[in-house]
């Protein structure tokens, strides 16, 4: 027996409407982010739950933890604003939303544990939508279709059929493969393509602030925000950073001040350099890159042993904290490495934090974001030259922009890139970039 719930359709944008009374079985929503994609797919299957009871929804992402700050809360708030949220019962292990009465809901599982998603079973009623969120994070369309096959072999009532959804923001890369996916299907009869942005948000769902954010983007760095918010593919190019985000001063503007310290270390005393980068951030939530220390063993007969660079580096850290006299936040180093770390912790009885890497596109997409923001400077000083000069020259390696293949930069003098990723990635929250 459906139950009556408030009309979303009403407050839906219209961009979405073909999306809202469409019956195709695929529905490929990609687009700009703020578009509200995810609000649209979560509102129409909290109104199909409550139109079919014995009807499930299936809702994955690439990565477990990513659930429940994302479609888990996205499934409740369009539960809330529905008005029938007091009628289910939000549990955590296992995630899932239910009913209380009827005993079918809305189903949370990550991808990255093959095992645990074949053993999701569906107790009562039937599957008839299934949620791929942020699908260009999985590891392709075969994981897509294996998935899908476990969920569709049941018959549906009234001779419906299972919805599959998927919704994403294009890559830069134009060979990745869910730009392919989207292409391949796009003459598909059992596909529906659509496209939106945030400018198709004419019901306000889009704060004041974040459209103010939006705008500087457009102004800081147009590519990013075609990319970033209008969904283009726009491509890698051959730079990986426009070096005009990468702002020169003298000194902390008179209307701003420093309000704590960062270090972040990439290690390669062996054979490579290592370099320990100091930031600032501001008041403002400016970032400064305020000195850098450098060690290469090239060319040296007598390389400096770890116990030499945890010397070195424990005096950087003094120095830094000593001019500027304001509360050190986070000391950050390469996970990889742990002969610097163990040396260091030995010497000064201090654990470094070891960053938590991912994908190598994915950390440079974090300080693209930094960057398009208007973000981030510099010290126009000796120490921080090797700093903007390698990523004047930090390349895409053009071999990797193919098919099949996952970007890669070309590994050579790129330390101080490593390391200002590094910083950005261990710090997402406090530097704004967490969403």
């Amino acid at each position: 027996m459906p139950i009556k719930v408030n009309d979303p359709f009403k407050k839906l944008n219209p961009k979405f409407y073909p999306v809202w009374i469409s019956f195709k079985t695929d529905i490929i929503l990609k687009g700009g982010r703020s578009s509200t994609k995810s609000s649209v797919i979560s509102q129409k299957l909290v109104e199909k739950k409550m139109r079919y009871s014995m009807g499930n929804a299936v809702i994955l992402r690439q990565v477990a933890n990513t659930l429940r700050k994302s479609v888990y809360s996205q499934i409740s708030w369009a539960l809330h604003d529905a008005g029938v949220a007091n009628q289910f019962v939000f549990q955590s292990n296992p995630m899932q939303i239910i009913h209380k009465k009827w005993g079918t809901g809305f189903h949370f599982s990550g991808a990255d544990d093959p095992e645990k998603l074949k053993s999701l079973k569906i107790p009562v009623g039937y599957v008839q939508d299934l949620w791929f969120e942020e699908m260009n994070s999985f590891d392709g369309e075969k994981a897509l279709d294996t998935i899908q096959d476990t969920f569709i072999r049941e018959t549906l009532p009234d001779n419906r059929e299972m919805q599959t959804w998927y919704s994403w923001n294009p890559e830069r890369n134009p060979y990745h493969w869910s730009n392919e996916f989207a292409e391949k299907h796009k003459n598909d009869d059992s596909f529906m393509i659509h496209h939106s942005t945030y400018v198709d948000d004419i019901r306000g769902y889009n704060s004041k602030q974040i459209l103010k954010k939006i705008e500087n983007y457009k102004i800081n760095d147009i590519d990013y925000w075609r990319w970033m918010y209008k969904g283009e593919v726009i491509g890698m190019g051959d730079n990986v950073y426009n070096m005009a985000n990468f702002h020169s001063i003298d000194e902390i503007p008179d209307d701003d001040h420093l309000i704590g310290l960062y270090f972040a270390t990439d290690t390669g005393h062996q054979v490579s350099a290592t370099t320990t980068l100091a930031f600032g951030l501001t008041r403002k939530r400016n970032v400064v890159l305020l000195d850098t220390y450098y060690y290469s063993p090239a060319g040296k007969l007598v390389k400096k042993a770890p116990s030499d660079l945890t010397e070195e580096l424990n005096q950087f850290y003094e120095k830094i904290r000593n001019r500027y006299n304001i509360p050190v936040y986070q000391k950050t180093i390469d996970s990889a490495e742990g002969g610097i770390r163990n040396q260091y912790f030995k010497d000064y009885s201090e654990h470094l934090h070891a960053v938590a890497k991912g994908k190598k596109v994915d950390m440079i997409d974090y300080v693209h974001d930094l960057l398009a923001q208007g973000r981030f400077f510099y010290f126009d000083i000796p120490a921080n030259e090797i700093f903007i000069e390698e990523h004047r020259k930090y390349q895409w390696d053009q071999k990797s922009l193919a098919p099949g293949k996952e970007p890669e930069v070309v590994k050579e003098d790129d330390h101080t890139c490593d390391g200002f990723q590094y910083f950005v990635k261990d710090n997402l929250r406090d530097l704004g970039l967490k969403y």
